[in-house]
């Protein structure tokens, strides 16, 4: 019996730089060096499986659509997206992250209406309508952490790791509203349909995971 071809969608940047030994450990390797070509499709050690490489944005869109059939994405990106069109079945435990609001170092509280900057405009609304905020959301995508220092947002909802850029911009971390890591996603029909070969991958990375923690 034939296995059926996966497509695995990997997200650029770090996430693409700890999920490729993961990978490996669960024999999965790339024909190529990924980090020095400039394809976004890669064949590899096995006949049935290949790597797509894009952005952490579009991966969930190429797995609900079952252009891929598993990938991998941070817990912020699914927190916005929605995760009702797929099955999220593995956390990897990498690319560890908070989601958090942050503002100015000693700024006072500002009156009426918050205005907050962020690409996570979802997030954004449901947290703090959960609150009872009042907030103008501005969305941005990139250097969120100059919006309050020019004036155009009073906060900002964004990925804090070590926290140095909000301290070098004037700002300084609040409120968590999520902890992040990466995450398998599956869609849904090739779970059905591809099962077998799914489970295989999904348990050989969770060894993968667990010999890591």
């Amino acid at each position: 019996m034939t296995t059926p071809s996966l497509v695995i969608a990997l997200t650029k940047g770090r996430i693409l730089d700890e999920v490729l030994p993961l990978l490996a450990q669960a024999n999965i390797v790339p024909s190529e060096d990924i980090e020095k070509s400039r394809k976004l499709i890669f064949d590899t050690n096995l006949p049935h499986v290949r790597l797509m490489v894009i952005r952490g944005s579009d991966v969930p869109t190429y797995v609900e659509f079952g252009s891929a059939d598993i990938g991998v994405v941070g817990k912020d990106l699914l927190l916005e997206y929605g995760d009702e069109a797929f099955y999220e079945p593995l956390d990897l435990g990498i690319a560890r992250c908070r989601l958090m609001t942050a503002e100015p170092i000693d700024r006072p509280a500002p009156t009426g209406r918050l205005r907050v900057a962020t690409k996570f405009v979802n997030i954004a609304k449901r947290y703090f309508a959960e609150r009872g905020t009042q907030i103008e959301l501005i969305k941005l995508n990139g250097a969120l952490e100059l919006a309050p220092s020019m004036g155009l947002a009073d906060a900002i909802v964004d990925i804090v790791d070590t926290g140095k850029t909000l301290t070098a911009n004037g700002l300084e971390a609040k409120e968590l509203i999520a902890n992040v890591s990466s995450r398998i996603i599956v869609n849904k029909a090739s779970m059905k349909i591809k099962n077998a070969a799914i489970r295989e991958v999904l348990a050989q990375l969770g060894e993968a995971v667990a010999r890591n923690n």
